[in-house]
């Protein structure tokens, strides 16, 4: 089989697999309802209970976890490919640990009870801050390293912050919000925070994805790129900007979901060559997949405990990703 023909059946695969786990997510749960009584009641125009909680909770559930793991799968990518380093991931740049700080100071001044969408907009509001301190400390010229040190900085400073928060707030139950937002889940969220959210997303991926052909030509590094017309600046711009925006915004509506950026494309690169412009939309994809899985696996494992979702990814992901750590380490000569 040549290598198109399986880079075609391995998407052909994760896009069905995504399928499947999606319509799973939306008939999936504590409420016994039957997988064609779902899927009917989500397209009648009925406003029964069965109605009601497929377009109310489940419905948004799904679309999230679709949505929330393209971007993070996408995004870590990218980062890879651009930064060259196989531990980038969405939270390298400090948009994660910011878009929570973010979160955080509206759950402790009281600004999330007062306004339903305070929370969110809050996160988006930290996502945006720290990406531009980012992009100002690395400045035009600055390379890669420039951007990792600064986002390592502002990854520190935010969850020095959130600590912070945590150590002086007066309110029990405010700091038990806050530990349990920052545990990432899909739980409770409607079609407004998809709608809040979905913006930013598409404009986070149509700049990651443009990046294709030109993270193929950085494979080559940074001068052999700029002679064959990429715009390195460029790049930088939309990858920082790209990342910032789509992940600023699922961080904002799920809280902090780690290890699917890491991992995904990590796995699906041996699958797919060492070329990024053909791991991009397969991670995506992987990326959805994954935690769509996860979220089903919450429901399934404990359905009366609210199980975080990212406290699955992370049990789930660091171990499989020290197995990758170590299957790489026995295959080096």
């Amino acid at each position: 089989m040549s290598d198109l023909a399986r880079y075609r059946l391995v998407l052909a695969v994760l896009a069905l697999a995504t399928l499947i786990l999606f319509l799973l997510s939306l008939t999936v749960g504590p409420a016994a309802i039957g997988f064609g009584d779902s899927l009917s009641a989500l397209f009648s125009e009925k406003r029964d209970a069965i109605a009601l909680i497929m377009r109310e909770i489940r419905l948004p559930r799904a679309l999230l976890g679709l949505m929330i793991g393209a971007t993070l799968g996408l995004s870590g990518a990218v980062l890879q490919g651009w930064l060259r380093n196989p531990l980038a991931e969405p939270g390298l740049l400090g948009v994660s640990a910011s878009a929570s700080l973010g979160a955080v100071i509206a759950i402790y001044s009281g600004l999330s009870a007062a306004f339903a969408l305070g929370l969110p907009l809050a996160a988006l509001a930290g996502a945006v801050l720290a990406v531009l301190v980012v992009q100002a400390m690395a400045g035009l010229r600055g390379g890669a390293l420039t951007i990792i040190l600064s986002g390592v900085a502002v990854s520190a400073f935010a969850g020095a912050m959130t600590s912070l928060a945590l150590n002086l707030s007066p309110n029990p139950f405010a700091a038990l919000e806050i530990m349990f937002w920052m545990l990432g889940s899909l739980t409770d969220r409607s079609m407004t925070h998809v709608w809040l959210a979905a913006p930013f997303m598409l404009a986070g991926w149509a700049m990651l994805a443009s990046l294709g052909r030109s993270l193929d030509a950085l494979t080559l590094g940074n001068d052999a790129a700029v002679s064959m017309g990429v715009d390195v600046r460029r790049v930088q711009f939309l990858a920082v900007f790209g990342t910032a925006a789509s992940v600023g915004a699922a961080t904002a509506v799920a809280g902090a979901i780690g290890f699917v950026g890491l991992v995904v494309p990590h796995v699906l690169r041996p699958l797919v060559g060492a070329r990024p412009s053909r791991l991009l939309p397969a991670s995506a994809l992987g990326g959805a997949s994954m935690l769509l899985a996860a979220d089903i696996l919450v429901r399934i494992i404990a359905p009366g405990r609210d199980l975080k979702l990212g406290v699955l990814t992370a049990i789930v992901g660091a171990p499989f990703f020290l197995w990758l750590v170590y299957r790489t380490r026995r295959q080096l000569p």
